[in-house]
């Protein structure tokens, strides 16, 4: 009888480490400058008037930041952040989806309405995000685009009660706000810093 080799006990199974929340940050915002960039281009070639291209461009961008804040939910949960100011995100971007959904049925000064009420109130929100994350580096781009936001809702606002319409100035803002995105990828630190 020839001796049996020991049994061997399969290795243990190890969970993939989750990405931190930097990580996850950087490639969240290097998918929003692209789709800003796009976007953007998109809706200055269709800017002069409202048709069914530019009603569709004009959903789909707080649409798709619904999509991004949710992705940011998850990874800053995962990663015990603070995430409060991304459901008020959530809640204000689909109130803005639904908003201009409406509002493009009504012509551009309405669009202008509505744009600019989301770019104040989201402006704000962003601004508080990009504060409670100062730790993580890259901020500032945050907190910037977030004040630049606010003042620029109010500029649709007035834009929307003067004569001259137009949503050129819609892509430049989110252009704009795409660049931000970048600066703070670009930015973002590996671990966490007291900078």
């Amino acid at each position: 009888m020839s001796p049996t080799a020991p049994a061997q006990r399969p290795a243990p199974r190890t969970r993939p480490t989750p990405p931190t929340a930097a990580a996850t940050l950087r490639r969240l915002y290097f998918l929003r400058f692209g789709f800003a960039a796009v976007w953007a281009a998109l809706l200055f070639t269709t800017a002069d008037t409202l048709g069914p291209l530019s009603a569709t461009l004009l959903v789909l961008y707080p649409a798709f930041d619904v999509a991004c804040a949710i992705v940011d939910i998850r990874s800053t949960r995962a990663n015990g952040g603070p995430v409060r100011g991304l459901y008020a995100n959530v809640v204000l971007s689909t109130l803005t989806a639904i908003g201009l959904t409406v509002a493009a049925t009504s012509g551009i000064p309405a669009v202008l309405h509505v744009w600019g009420a989301w770019a104040v109130t989201a402006g704000l929100v962003q601004l508080t995000v990009g504060a409670a994350r100062r730790r993580m580096g890259g901020q500032w781009a945050m907190i910037a685009s977030g004040a630049i936001s606010t003042l620029a809702g109010a500029s649709f606002i007035a834009q929307a009660n003067s004569g001259d319409t137009a949503l050129t100035s819609l892509s430049g803002y989110a252009f704009l706000g795409g660049v931000f995105f970048l600066a703070t990828a670009l930015r973002l630190n590996h671990t966490p810093t007291d900078a």
